[in-house]
């Protein structure tokens, strides 16, 4: 097959070109990412906003593409525009879901809410947040699940940063059997703290007393950590090493 008869051929060259395009983008895309991305280590920029460049890119890319391809093709683009203008009422409709998304995504960039690396929650999903789009934002949850969340979520309900102050609560709500002496506990509680590096001393834990009830006394223990992608486990831990210390010892008899 020569050159002469591809040009000659209509189809064969449209074809040609749309696939020549194609590949021309996909790696336009993946030199820009990398080049966006190294320019971003280079600079130590926010990662949130390396990622929405590069999708920004690549949409943009995607759509240039698209005409071009389409160009090829001999398809009016001016007819095309004019038809989505006549349709573009009911496409509203139907697409107001992702508009919707596209600018709650802004507003979460603008107001600086959370970042890519942050621990948040939202919707009873608590995670990472692994991706920024202008869609969705994915999360990394405690047992490795990736959750996609519409960014229009974020600006109807109440979401959680828990990534921002540089320390984070645990607190464990326990009851105290009377025949026990609250002091010795709390000294025991602080005493368990001293063996774990992840409690910190300054705030200083406490032992509050909440409330004297038929059952025992009705306290919390809260300790500072800094560290809150481990909390349910540093409570879990805290729970099973001050348990067998509010045994009653009438039970134990």
């Amino acid at each position: 097959m020569t050159i002469e008869s591809i040009v000659n051929n209509p189809l064969l060259k449209d074809i040609i070109v749309s696939v020549i395009i194609i590949i021309a983008s996909i790696g336009i895309i993946k030199w820009t990412s990398i080049f966006i991305n190294n320019a971003g280590k280079k600079f130590d920029s926010e990662p949130t906003l390396i990622q929405v460049i590069n999708e920004l890119i690549r949409y943009t890319i995607y759509a240039i593409a698209l005409t071009l391809i389409l160009n090829e093709m001999g398809i009016n683009i001016t007819a095309i525009a004019l038809s989505l203008g006549i349709v573009g009422i009911a496409v509203g409709f139907a697409a107001r879901d992702t508009i919707s998304n596209f600018i709650a995504g802004l507003f979460v960039l603008a107001d600086k809410s959370f970042k890519v690396g942050d621990i948040i929650e939202i919707s009873d999903q608590k995670g990472k947040v692994l991706l920024m789009g202008f869609r969705v934002t994915k999360l990394i949850t405690p047992d490795n699940n990736i959750v996609s969340i519409p960014n229009s979520n974020f600006s109807k309900n109440v979401h959680v940063n828990h990534t921002p102050l540089e320390g984070k609560r645990v607190d464990l709500e326990i009851s105290v059997p009377y025949n026990i002496e609250i002091q010795v506990l709390r000294d025991k509680f602080l005493e368990i703290l001293k063996n774990h590096s992840w409690a910190l001393e300054d705030p200083k834990p406490t032992f509050i007393i909440n409330e004297l009830s038929d059952t025992g006394i009705k306290s919390i223990l809260s300790v500072w950590v800094i560290d809150p992608w481990n909390v349910a486990e540093y409570r879990s831990i805290i729970a099973s090493e001050i348990g067998p210390l509010l045994v009653d010892n009438n039970e134990k008899n």
